[in-house]
């Protein structure tokens, strides 16, 4: 058998149906939704709207989100018809190796890895510092040698409450999903509860003379635009791919994972849309630049109480998103074990059908990387993981389609098939085109390490070319 022959076999769909049998289904549409939101709206939302309005689209930001929504809709469509054919864990990685070949799942397993990886650690980073600042708001300190990266020179040596606000999720997925969803669930309510109530009560200070002119910076110009503002706010809706992870552990899924992942585009989008909208009409677009734009406005309109709610809808955006990702990441390093890519001990499930090794590894390495390395210049790679995933997701509808084993499911189909999957891969490529050299450079030394780790290890250790 030739090498190009052999890092291009295709796993078959019912071995991993035969696998993932032993995860537990109790997660309905509901779930889903809540998941999805858990991971797309964080303190993005408490951000975005003001910043981008303020630097790119002005009023007209409240078109940007709806146009970025539109763009990201092609690819949640392609991903809720792979979830819906392939009900398996480990999301665009076992789509990867069901429809292109075990070479593809792995560089997908791998930008995946990095966008979980990566995103949890910063987000854990910054609810340590968040959580700091509102600590200190009940006048309580806390010792700065552990309140940051492991930074000697600045007198930081780690973020203690990073660690062990990730070690306490960890812990929570580890009980069982029942009632780690039930906890989400909760949370994910009280934070759209909190967003409803700044969209409720700013509604009354609106002032539509802040909305002209309503497209300031125009369609599309050299500071931006709508269209420049659409990129900007295209990444605030990454997330809901991690739904897909659920999949093995859903109830229905033909039915319940569309629900699923377009569901929480259309409540997220809703939500970005309202906020935008309230926001630009109580404060003119010029003052919102700052750092906490929600907050000032509401301070601008001497609503302070309202303000302090908001730090906590903060806080929350970022527990849930973190619990989403966490269980995404546990879930995709399980389905890279149980294909032998990587050591097998990953790939086992405990007693309660929980992937238990792979969430104690996973759970290290963000509680290492979240407590003591500064993450600052490595965010942006998390958007490059998200785009190479959705871009092979859309194109693989194509191959997926044709396949004869799955080509008859009776599941969600994305509509206008060819083209509307054609425009999805397109669209990625575009976005992927806006990102800076130095991400592309740091990518390509992490796609090289994972190549080199498939060609020494993976490659000889596949369950695949084992059962060949």
């Amino acid at each position: 058998m030739s090498l190009l022959t052999r890092i291009f076999r295709r796993e078959q769909l019912d071995r991993y149906l035969e696998t993932d049998k032993k995860f537990i289904k109790t997660m309905s549409a509901f779930d889903l939704i809540a998941l999805g939101i858990g991971a797309v709206i964080g303190t993005g939302i408490f951000i975005l709207p003001g910043t981008v309005a303020a630097t790119k689209a002005g009023p007209g930001i409240i078109i940007s989100f709806i146009v970025a929504a539109i763009v990201c809709s092609t690819a949640a469509m392609c991903y809720a018809e792979f979830a819906s054919a392939l009900p398996v864990a480990g999301s665009a990685y076992s789509y990867g190796n069901l429809v292109f070949g075990e070479i593809i799942g792995w560089i997908l397993g791998w930008a995946l890895i990095l966008e979980y990886v990566l995103a949890v650690a910063a987000v854990s980073s910054a609810w340590g510092a968040y959580f700091q600042s509102f600590l200190a708001g009940f006048h309580i300190g806390f010792p700065k040698a552990i309140s940051g990266p492991f930074m000697p020179s600045q007198g930081t040596y780690g973020n203690l409450i990073a660690i062990i606000i990730v070690i306490l999720i960890s812990w929570m997925l580890n009980q069982g999903m029942r009632s780690s969803v039930r906890l989400n669930n909760i949370i994910v309510v009280v934070k759209i509860g909190i967003i409803l109530l700044f969209i409720v009560v700013g509604l009354f200070y609106i002032k539509p003379s802040n909305w002209h002119p309503f497209l300031p910076f125009g369609w599309h110009s050299h500071q931006g635009g709508v269209l420049g503002g659409a990129a900007a706010v295209f990444f605030a809706y990454l997330g809901f791919d991690a739904v897909s992870s659920s999949a093995a552990e859903v109830k229905n899924p033909k039915k319940n994972m569309p629900i699923g992942i377009i569901g929480t585009l259309i409540v997220a989008t809703i939500l970005y849309v309202g906020v935008s909208i309230v926001l630009t009409g109580m404060v003119s677009y010029t003052k919102l630049n700052v750092s906490d734009p929600v907050a000032f406005a509401l301070q601008f309109v001497h609503l302070n109480w309202v303000a302090g709610i908001i730090s906590l809808g903060a806080l929350a955006g970022m527990f849930t998103m973190m619990v989403t990702m966490i269980y995404s990441s546990s879930r995709l390093i399980y389905s890279i074990g149980r294909d032998g890519l990587l050591p097998k001990f990953l790939g086992k499930l405990d007693k309660k059908g929980s992937p238990r090794n792979s969430m104690i590894t996973i759970t290290i390495i963000i509680a290492f990387m979240g407590g003591f390395v500064p993450l600052e210049q490595l965010t942006n790679l998390v958007n490059i993981g998200t785009l190479i995933a959705f871009l092979f997701v859309s194109f693989g509808i194509i191959p997926l389609r044709r396949n004869k084993e799955i080509q008859n499911h009776h599941g969600y189909q994305v509509p206008w098939y060819p083209v509307l999957p054609i425009v999805s891969g397109f669209l990625c490529m575009l976005m992927l085109s806006q990102l800076q050299a130095e991400t592309w450079i740091a990518s390509g030394i992490w796609f090289a390490f994972g190549l080199v780790l498939y060609f020494s290890y993976g490659i000889r250790h596949s369950q695949l070319g084992q059962n060949s």
